[in-house]
This record gives C-alpha cells, sequence and structure tokens, in this order.
C-alpha cells in the first residue's frame, strides 16, 4: 500500500501505511509538529490524530491559520456544555455550533440562567481550560449511543440519533469524563482555547427552530486565537452598538419601522432625502457609464418564474396572490426575468452589443421575521440592478468596466478596502456542467485581466451561474458583502433572448448580473454605521441649519436660509424660542454638520457663526463666503474631481 500526500508548498511525501496528522508534521518537522492543532485533508477540516488512508493534498492548520477560529468555538461551546452540566445537574443539552465569530449551545433546564451565571460558567470553563484535557474521538452503535443518552436522561440527544441516516457514524467526543454526540471535529486538547474567551448573552430559542417545539435557554460566546483579539472585538461590538443604525435613524429622524408592514421601512422626510442623494448619486454615475434605466412590473404570473426556474428555485421567498380569474401572480423578488422581457423585444445585433440594462428594482422577498435587523434584512427592498447584455468575447471588457466602476463607487461612499470572493457552482443548479464550465472560466479569465485577487467560495454560486462578491471593509473593522458580479449563460437560453451574430445566426446573449450597493436600503444602513451617523457633507440629509439667538435675527435667518437652499445646499430653519445651546446640542445629536448662527452681530453685519458637527471652535464668516466654501462640498464627488 502506497500513500501519496501533497503539500501546500508543492512538495510531495509518500508513505507505505495510513498516517495521521502528528506524524505527518513530525515528518516535516519538529517545530510544526509543537504548532500542529488539525489538518485538512482535500479540503475537509479533520482532527490532528484522524489517520490519513488515501492519496491527498494536506494541510497542516496551526494557531495562525484562520480555520483555527472555527475549531476554538467548536471546543468552547463544548467546554460551555461540560460548565453547564457540572455546575447545574440536570440541565440537558441540546445543540452547540460554532458561528460567526463566536459560538452557541442550547440547553433544556427548568429554571432560568441569569447574567450572573454567564461569570460562574466563565469562571469553570477557565477551570476546564486550564486542565487540559484531550479531546478524544469514540465510535458508538446506534443502540449504544441511544441507551446511553437515554439513561442519561438526554432526550434531545437521543431525538438527534434517531434523526441520523441508518448508515451515518455515530461519533461521540470525549474530554475527561464529560463527552457529547459530535461530528467534530476538534483541538488536541481543552488547553488549546485558551484565555480569549468570554459569554456574552442569553436568549431564548425553540428547539430545532419551531415554536411548536419546547423553548430552550440558549448561551452566546465568542472565542479568539488570544486576548488581544478578543479584546479587539469586544471593541467592535461596542462600538457597533454606539452605530446601531437602528438606535441613530431614530436620533436622525430617518425611518422606522412597525408591525403593520414587517420588513418594510417608513422612510421620514430626511431619511428619504438621504435615499434619493444615493439614488441620484447612482443614477449620474450609471448614465456615464453608458446604462440604460428601465422600469418593469412588479407582479408577473407564476409561468415566467417557472421559465425562468426561479419558481423551482425560490418559491418560498415569494409573496404570491391568486387572482379571480385563476392565474397566480408572484411579487418580484429580482428583476433579471423582467430585463430579459425587454431585450426580447424586437431584433437585435450583435452591433448593439453590449446592452446595458439598469433599474432601481423594487423587490420584495419573504424573510422570516426572526431574521429582519432594521434595514440590513428587509422585505422590501430596492435593488441598483443591472443587466448586461453582451457576445462571449465582451464578457473580460465588461468585467474590467464593472470592476473600475465599482470601486470608483465604494471610494466616494468611503470605502477603500474591498476584498473579493469567486463563488462557483452550487449543489442545486440550473444548466448543464458543460454550460457551468464554459461560465466559470470566462470569470475566471476576466478576474485574471482585471488583476483581482480573490479567495474562493466554494459552491456559493447563484443557481444559474458563478459570481464575484465584493466585502467592503467599515470603519471598526467588520465586512458587508455589496456588489455582485455573476456570469449567466442559462437564464437567457431559458427565457428565449437572442441577437443576430455576425455571420447572420441566431445567437444567445451572455447575461451579466451585477450589482453595486446590493439594496438601497441595507447599502444606506452600513453607510450610517459606517459613518456613526456622521455622514459626509454631500450625503447628509441636511447638510446646514440655520439656528437664531434671538427673535430679531428671524427675519435675516430666513434670509441666509434662502440663500443656502438657491445655492444647492439642502438646509432647515430653526427660530424657535430656545436657548442657542439647546439648539446646537440638538442639531449636533441629529447630526446636522453644520450650523449657522445668527444673532444680532451677525445681522449687523451680514455675516453668520458657523460651527462644524465635532468641532469646538466658531468662526465668524461673511455669509457669502461662508455659503461659497461649503457649496463645493455640496457636490458629488466625480463633481468635484471635474470642478
Amino acid at each position: 500500500m502506497s500513500i501519496s500526500i501533497s503539500l501546500p508548498d508543492g512538495s510531495v511525501r509518500n508513505f507505505d501505511c495510513p498516517i495521521n496528522g502528528l506524524e505527518l508534521a513530525e515528518g516535516i518537522g519538529r517545530g510544526l509538529a509543537k504548532a500542529a492543532l488539525a489538518i485538512v485533508v482535500n479540503g475537509e477540516v479533520l482532527d490532528l490524530l484522524r489517520n490519513i488512508e488515501h492519496d491527498a493534498d494536506v494541510k497542516i492548520i496551526t494557531r495562525k491559520d484562520n480555520e483555527v477560529l472555527e475549531l476554538l468555538r467548536h471546543d468552547a461551546a463544548h467546554i460551555m456544555a461540560q460548565a453547564v452540566q457540572e455546575l447545574y445537574p440536570g440541565t440537558q443539552v441540546t445543540i452547540g455550533p460554532p458561528i460567526e465569530n463566536g459560538f452557541y449551545y442550547d440547553f433544556s433546564r427548568k429554571e432560568h440562567f441569569n447574567p450572573d451565571d454567564l461569570q460562574k460558567i466563565e469562571a469553570r470553563m477557565a477551570e476546564i481550560i486550564k486542565l487540559d484535557v484531550p479531546f478524544t474521538r469514540e465510535i458508538w452503535t446506534r443502540d449504544e449511543a441511544i441507551k446511553t443518552f437515554t439513561d442519561m436522561g438526554e432526550n434531545y440527544k437521543v431525538e438527534l440519533i434517531n434523526g441520523l441516516s441508518k448508515d451515518e457514524e455515530i461519533s461521540i467526543y470525549r474530554q475527561g469524563n464529560w463527552f457529547d454526540l459530535c461530528r467534530g471535529p476538534h483541538l488536541p486538547s481543552t488547553g488549546h482555547v485558551g484565555k480569549g474567551f468570554k459569554l456574552l448573552k442569553l436568549a431564548g430559542a425553540y428547539w430545532r427552530g419551531d415554536s411548536k417545539n419546547a423553548m430552550l435557554q440558549r448561551i452566546y460566546g465568542t472565542a479568539w486565537r488570544d486576548e488581544k483579539e478578543l479584546n479587539s472585538y469586544l471593541f467592535q461590538l461596542d462600538e457597533a452598538e454606539k452605530r446601531d443604525h437602528r438606535r441613530l435613524g431614530k436620533e436622525m429622524d430617518l425611518f422606522h419601522f412597525q408591525e403593520e408592514a414587517v420588513g418594510a421601512a417608513f422612510w421620514h422626510p430626511k431619511g428619504w432625502t438621504l435615499y434619493r442623494v444615493v439614488e441620484s448619486y447612482m443614477r449620474r454615475r450609471l448614465e456615464t457609464a453608458g446604462y440604460a434605466e428601465v422600469k418593469t412590473p412588479t407582479l408577473y404570473d407564476r409561468i415566467l418564474w417557472e421559465n425562468s426556474g426561479h419558481w423551482e428555485k425560490f418559491r418560498e421567498h415569494m409573496f404570491t396572490v391568486e387572482t379571480d380569474d385563476n392565474r397566480t401572480l408572484a411579487v418580484k423578488p429580482m428583476n433579471c426575468p423582467g430585463h430579459v422581457q425587454i431585450f426580447r423585444q424586437g431584433i437585435k445585433s450583435y452591433r448593439e452589443l453590449p446592452i446595458r440594462m439598469a433599474e432601481f428594482g423594487s423587490c420584495h422577498r419573504y424573510e422570516p421575521s426572526g431574521a429582519l435587523h432594521g434595514l440590513m434584512r428587509v422585505r422590501a427592498f430596492t435593488q441598483d440592478d443591472a443587466h448586461i447584455f453582451c457576445t462571449d468575447d465582451q464578457i473580460t471588457s465588461e468585467t474590467l468596466l464593472f470592476c473600475d466602476l465599482l470601486r470608483s463607487i465604494y471610494k466616494d461612499f468611503g470605502f477603500s478596502e474591498v476584498n473579493v470572493k469567486f463563488s462557483d457552482r452550487p449543489s442545486v443548479r440550473a444548466g448543464s456542467d458543460t454550460v457551468w464550465d464554459r461560465a466559470e472560466t470566462a470569470l475566471l479569465d476576466a478576474v485574471k485581466e482585471a488583476s483581482l485577487e480573490y479567495t474562493l467560495n466554494p459552491g456559493d454560486g447563484a443557481f444559474y451561474g458563478p459570481k464575484l462578491e465584493f466585502i467592503l471593509r467599515d470603519a471598526i473593522g467588520r465586512d458587508w458583502q455589496c456588489g455582485t458580479l455573476q456570469v449567466d449563460f442559462v437564464l437567457p437560453d431559458r427565457l428565449g433572448a437572442e441577437y443576430i451574430a455576425e455571420d447572420g445566426r441566431k445567437r444567445r446573449p451572455v447575461m451579466l448580473h451585477r450589482a453595486i450597493l446590493g439594496s438601497f436600503e441595507r447599502f444606506i444602513g452600513i453607510l450610517i454605521e459606517n459613518y456613526a451617523g456622521r455622514l459626509p457633507f454631500w450625503l447628509s440629509p441636511i447638510q446646514v441649519t440655520v439656528c437664531t439667538i434671538t427673535d430679531a435675527a428671524d427675519k435675516y435667518a430666513f434670509e441666509v436660509y434662502k440663500t443656502l437652499c438657491n445655492s444647492g445646499i439642502r438646509s432647515e430653519l430653526d427660530t424657535r424660542n430656545e436657548k442657542i445651546n439647546y439648539k446646537v446640542r440638538e442639531h449636533s445629536n441629529a447630526k446636522v454638520p453644520a450650523l449657522f448662527v445668527v444673532g444680532a452681530q451677525e445681522v449687523e453685519k451680514r455675516s453668520v457663526a458657523v460651527r462644524r458637527l465635532g468641532g469646538k471652535a466658531q468662526e465668524t464668516l461673511a455669509l457669502d463666503e461662508a455659503v461659497d466654501r461649503l457649496k463645493k462640498e455640496a457636490l458629488f464627488p466625480q463633481e468635484v474631481e471635474n470642478a
């Protein structure tokens, strides 16, 4: 028997018998063996002591690798469950997975946990970690597992086991005397979790997410490589709470949500002004980039969605209505089938391609109520959607143009750090493997031509084609996936889109689906949180508030207000009978970037006292000079460059 193991550096090692990850690391070097924590075998993360029995690509995971974070969090969940059962006997454990930035475990217990309990659980976890007990994997028979957990009173574990397929291996992970049903993998021992963990909060959760089932108690935690990373994350959480767009939206009087329209925003005048500024900016950029704006219906007969493939793949997220004539209509969750219908009107020649078709399309998707989150996750939203109909030969050039446009727009909004993911074919998809080979090759060629650095996101493509995902990093280090570019050979074929090629034959166009903001709602939420409400002057819904100190200045204040408005600066007038400090504080809380304060002296000199948001200094300027200074700031970034 011979096993060939390929390592990330391109070297290959051959063995006469199965070998585990630790033995492999020891063969490479003593330092690596000491640092090794797990292995990745043909893309699958496994325990360090799992045997490699066949030829494979193998990577050895150490603490510096990103893969270790999920393992740390999985270990922390198990350690937390052990601590809970030791401190509170009779508590049943259910499931406890790692999640983004942390972990949780759901518990069944008659008494309710409280915040003080979290401190006790944390302390016991630290003791278990300090003991450095090995994680060991055991394979049990189904009958053995059911009997053991039944005798322990772990009814939820028994239900999980009964739900497994008959041929599935029953794996148990043990840490000392405590054990749990688990597929793994885990780090070698509890000590590797270290001190970079913290329990965060309590929540309720229905068993298996079904409101008909019992309510469980969920404990959330976070775990990182070390205390430095932990503290950085906790700082980010604290900053995120301060920047929460829902709270700022209320303070700035931008929008609200209510039960009578779940998942849909009520935009207030200032919020709608912000929305329209973003929309106007995007419209101008798209027009300059050669896009033609269209408008498509909101309701379509289900037959169009069946023909496109969305009915089969997306039906559960669609709102539908039955008509008196027995037709089923669906509110559109996306714009692409409608754009194909416009393309199909009239005969198209290859000379007309590419056709860049844009729409600020109003879409609706059914999102579970528990998943809704302010503007970030809604049911009613507007996509900054566009579709480019082109030939195979134009995919690369159109991708290059799109990437340049996207990066320029993100820069204008203040996002300089953008990461890219390449998502290939999902397990459930439309189109043949041959078509997917074509699409993936075309998109990868374009990415290379654009010199884009990217990471692979396996299996996460759209059902009709591979895609690029563009991820923004905000001011406090959080990542937001916004823009996408998808190469689609499937939808034009399913919906009968054609053009006349140079040889006179009818051919299918390639359809590039692309978005930059993603949705206006979510992107505005991201903007608010990125800037903590202190939006750049050109974006601010109210750019200047004119505040009076005395009633005698009211007439002049109105003149200042009109001068600002006539200069294209979004302004408001505050002549209320309130003290000036009260007015300044109120408008500062509303994040108005500039205040023009006028009193008797300003009336006499035809000047204004200018206060900028966040600054303590006050500058007195002649009215015309003050307005002229702000006129340039009020321009869109591209207009400033061309001014």
